[in-house]
């Protein structure tokens, strides 16, 4: 294992590990301040939600706008979990995960079952799928969370603080990237369906809904606690270093080694010509919405990050214009490229919150309205591809060797032909 370890992996695994024990000792020594600290947490889930919508955009070719409301749907999912369990209710974890689990129960089964019948229609997929969600989730909350609500409190709580503070961090992240691959997965099989500017449209639509439903929580949603257009606050700070980092590079693992796989090579054919990949065999509709979900959960756990580490959420942080960073990411950064997004990511966070708001005049980062456009139409007059072009780093084109051990068998001694068969 060790042996097959070198070169750009272990390169790579070196220096993420020094890096996080570089930055660990800067926060603990008081040498990275908070509000930095701040920047780069917020960079780092900036960048997954761009790599989410890279995998939707620059690897499968689907344009999407819709990130911010998958990234609004984990915040406050997962948001409304700990905010629940700090006031001694457990409903909100129990509703998420366990209806979450019988929704997708549900969902594959409904799916292996149309899958007996040619030409079901797109509407009769999505209302399936959606009854199936749905049923899930009502079980959850009549059946389920009465049963099991209390005694699951009290044997979290039974253990150390500590522990029990990080289980339950963890089944919230868990829980609301679940959710929003959930409603993406709804949400794209109809939609997916569309092409080109048709899609970009739609899934903008869905941001603005998602927004004007967040607006709404208190009134037209059964979640008062969420407080609507006043804000969301008393939300537990429990995002930490080690579970940004974590997170991170969970993310950046799955997308690559998804790439280098036949199933990531699927979803590279429906970028280059979608009609060729259907005519080779693949399924290029599964395909999309594949893309489309794991992108989708990628934004969904990047948003309860960003929650935990801001301890507030309002609904102007998911609105129109803001929903555009990850695009404009992705096109600076390079669309199919992992390593620009992850570059370009970090860096914009840095310049509109760091150099924006500290270095020049204030009022300067009100400009960022204007520096949007600018830079987008510069890199498509400079630099269509976008700085790194589909470069990759050595680690990123390469996958993980296999844990296997594979054992090595001995060469066959050469046996030496009889006698008789030399004369004949």
């Amino acid at each position: 294992m060790l042996q097959r370890l070198r070169g750009p992996n272990l390169s790579f695994i070196l220096g993420s590990l020094a890096f996080f024990v570089v930055v660990q000792i800067l926060i603990s020594t008081g040498l990275l301040n908070p509000y930095w600290q701040n920047i780069l947490f917020w960079g780092a889930a900036m960048t997954m939600v761009s790599l989410g919508l890279n995998l939707i955009y620059g690897f499968n070719g689907q344009f999407s706008l819709g990130q911010f409301g998958f990234y609004a749907i984990g915040a406050y999912a997962s948001a409304d979990i700990t905010y629940r369990w700090v006031r001694n209710d457990p409903s909100a974890l129990v509703v998420v995960i366990f209806g979450s689990i019988l929704a997708l129960i549900f969902m594959l089964g409904i799916s292996a079952f149309l899958r007996r019948f040619y030409g079901v229609a797109t509407l009769t997929k999505f209302l399936f799928n959606l009854l199936a969600a749905v049923l899930g989730f009502f079980l959850a909350v009549r059946f389920i969370n009465p049963a099991i609500g209390q005694p699951l409190y009290q044997a979290l709580n039974g253990l150390p603080q500590g522990i029990s503070q990080q289980i339950v961090f963890f089944l919230a992240l868990v829980g609301g990237a679940t959710l929003a691959g959930i409603v993406s997965y709804l949400f794209g099989i109809p939609v997916l369906e569309l092409g080109s500017d048709y899609l970009g449209i739609a899934t903008l639509g869905f941001t603005i809904i998602v927004k004007v439903l967040l607006d709404n929580t208190d009134t037209l949603l059964p979640f008062p606690e969420m407080k609507g257009a006043r804000g969301m606050v008393g939300i537990p700070k429990w995002t930490t270093w080690p579970w940004v980092f974590v997170c991170f590079m969970a993310v950046v693992l799955v997308m690559r080694n998804l790439l280098h796989s036949s199933t990531g090579r699927a979803i590279l054919s429906v970028r280059e010509d979608e009609r060729a990949a259907e005519l080779v065999g693949i399924n290029t509709a599964s395909t999309k919405i594949l893309a489309f979900v794991v992108g989708s959960v990628f934004a969904g756990l990047a948003g309860g990050i960003r929650a935990h580490d801001m301890a507030f959420l309002h609904p102007t942080m998911f609105g129109f214009l803001p929903s555009f960073n990850p695009l404009i990411i992705i096109v600076f950064g390079g669309l199919g490229s992992m390593t620009g997004t992850i570059i370009t990511g970090f860096f914009w966070i840095f310049l509109l919150e760091g150099l924006l708001r500290l270095y020049l005049p204030e009022g300067f980062e009100t400009w960022r309205f204007v520096v949007y456009p600018l830079v987008l139409l510069g890199m498509m007059l400079l630099r269509p591809q976008g700085l790194m072009g589909r470069y990759e780093i050595a680690f990123l084109r390469r996958p993980l060797p296999s844990l296997r051990v594979v054992k090595e068998t001995p060469p066959t001694p050469a046996v030496a032909p009889k006698a008789e068969e030399v004369a004949v």
